[in-house]
């Protein structure tokens, strides 16, 4: 594990949550050639970084996860940011959204929602922040493939671009699991999200959540 965030103590207050939790931090730097170099050498499963960083303080981070991704697409990402950027949001999900995650940073420092959403992106899964989700489906779209979906398949479409398993979207929505199963079938079936082998029809999902 990578993180990378130029202010010192929110670098190593994320550090020192991953270290309790277990979770080996090999590599913490402060701005984006050093996390390419880090990476290159390193080859970590994952890489925790800000969306912010210098020297101007902009997109480098979105910039550095969108190399990573390409020239290292077995890395995990996760990207933090301090507010809402939908614009940023929908960059780093272009092309694949396999192995990304995006979070505010209020998220990061409660450690269970830290080290489950490093879990599930290095497990090929999508995470996005609730406050994201939210946003993201409540734009207005020309075509809208969501318009079909019921209000309870909407919520159970934005646990699942949350990251939310069955078993915690059930808890969540206070519905047993086998209802949860019945509900995304239906959300693929409305979206015409055909079984594979080759893909993950949760992410395919989610890409209907986002790219619209």
């Amino acid at each position: 594990m990578i993180v990378a965030e130029d202010v010192m103590i929110t670098r190593e207050g994320i550090v020192r949550l991953l270290e309790e939790a277990d979770v080996e931090v090999v590599a913490q730097v402060g701005d984006a050639p050093a996390l390419h170099r880090a990476v290159d050498s390193l080859e970590p499963d994952a890489a925790v970084l800000d969306i912010r960083m210098p020297p101007t303080n902009r997109d480098e981070g979105l910039v550095a996860a969108g190399r990573i991704r390409q020239e290292h697409p077995n890395i995990a990402v996760l990207l933090l940011s301090q507010h809402v950027e939908l614009s940023y949001a929908l960059r780093l999900l272009e092309g694949s959204v396999e192995r990304v995650g995006y979070l505010l940073k209020q998220r990061v420092f409660h450690p269970a929602v830290l080290v489950d959403a490093l879990r599930r992106v290095c497990e090929g899964e999508t995470v996005l922040d609730h406050t994201i989700v939210t946003e993201l489906m409540n734009r207005k779209r020309r075509e809208d493939p969501l318009a079909e979906l019921t209000q309870r398949e909407r919520e159970v479409l934005a646990s699942v671009a949350e990251g939310w398993s069955n078993h915690g979207i059930a808890t969540r929505l206070d519905v047993s699991e086998r209802t949860v199963e019945a509900h995304i079938a239906q959300v693929f079936s409305k979206l015409g999200i055909e079984e594979s082998p080759d893909q993950h029809r949760r992410v395919l999902a989610v890409l209907a959540v986002l790219r619209t």
